[in-house]
């Protein structure tokens, strides 16, 4: 079965207790029996990513993979794993971003979840407008690094 591809961005406010309510655009691309089974991590850039607890473990099996009495590899486990966190929707569709999730994503109290192809990262909404200001000449740029040469396995990485 193929995994669902996401796709949306969806500005939301967290409460004092650090609960966001899972935007309904969102929810509803969801795999039904995923909704109740969610993990939350840090994911790069300081952003956080929401997988089904299905991608999770599927990530986990890609750990495993790595050598575990190679240095490198072992730091990057537990970078990549630190501050996972099962979550669960309450009632109001909230989840709860734990206080290190959010000190690490820099998340006060504005938000955006950000879903394209398999992914669903959440932003702080300041360091989201930062990192989307492109100048259209620069993004011309980037498309043609990244994809110029697709049909050669992508451009310079």
């Amino acid at each position: 079965m193929p995994k669902p591809l996401y796709i949306g961005e969806f500005e939301v406010k967290l409460d004092e207790k650090g609960r966001v309510v899972l935007p309904a655009g969102l929810k509803k691309q969801l795999p039904k029996d995923t909704v109740g089974k969610l993990v939350l991590n840090r994911g790069f850039e300081k952003c956080l990513t929401l997988y089904t607890r299905k991608d999770w473990d599927e990530e986990l099996g890609n750990l495993e993979k790595l050598n575990h009495f190679n240095k490198k590899h072992r730091m990057f486990i537990r970078q990549f794993s630190n501050g996972a966190t099962e979550v669960q929707l309450d009632n109001s569709s909230r989840l709860l971003v734990s206080k290190k999730l959010c000190e690490y994503a820099e998340i006060k109290n504005e938000a955006v979840f950000y879903a394209y192809g398999n992914k669903i990262e959440i932003w702080s909404k300041h360091l989201y407008d930062d990192m989307m200001q492109v100048d259209a000449d620069d993004f011309a740029d980037l498309a043609e690094d990244v994809m110029g040469n697709l049909s050669l396995g992508g451009g310079d990485e």
